[in-house]
């Protein structure tokens, strides 16, 4: 099993993987997910998806077992920030409540947003913990490197129940929500402990 930190500045050297990437993303978030989200030949993508992002693969044979995108909180491409952030400031149409946080959306270079979390539903239940224990590993180095001390992410509500045992130090944001098909809430995992 192989990780991967991807940006537009190396994706040259990584032959398919950002568009299996994407195609990854699609099976979960419209296929298994049924989300409206955008796409076009058979990859997932939105508005956050620039240069200004960075995405994580891990991968294995040629196959994405799982994914995440992170993004400056200073990230601006035309009306568009970050998605927690434009969410707050309804931007996002309403899909997202605009409620989710108990304070201002952060913007700070230091702060980064952990989005499009994903785990290939083709993973057998025994291999899970080890793909998310990469996945965490790989998240904290690549948002080190970028130079974040923090991030912020809208995740599953049960998150008290496997951050810990994943090794991150995480602390709630916003309330609980409803959103699509399930509920969810806005953490903020601390990195500063991650630094090398």
């Amino acid at each position: 099993m192989q990780t991967t930190t991807l940006s537009f500045a190396n994706l040259h050297n990584h032959g398919e993987l950002f568009a299996n990437l994407f195609r990854a993303r699609k099976q979960s978030f419209i296929v298994q997910k049924n989300w409206d989200l955008p796409e076009v030949d058979d990859m997932e993508f939105d508005q956050y998806d620039t240069p200004q992002s960075r995405w994580i693969a891990i991968h294995d044979m040629g196959e994405v077992l799982a994914g995440i995108r992170l993004t400056p909180t200073t990230a601006k491409c035309g009306v568009y920030s970050y998605m927690i952030r434009d969410a707050q400031q309804g931007l996002l149409g309403g899909s997202i409540p605009q409620n989710l946080l108990w304070g201002p959306a952060p913007v700070d270079a230091q702060t980064w947003e952990c989005s499009r979390v994903f785990v290939s539903h083709s993973i057998p239940q025994m291999y899970r913990r080890k793909v998310h224990f990469k996945m965490v590993e790989a998240m904290t180095s690549s948002a080190r490197e970028q130079g974040a001390t923090r991030l912020i992410a809208l995740t599953g509500a049960n998150w008290p129940r496997w951050y810990g045992r994943c090794g991150l130090t995480a602390e709630a944001l916003g309330p609980v929500m409803w959103i699509d098909d399930g509920d969810f809430q806005c953490v903020s995992i601390d990195l500063s402990s991650k630094m090398h």
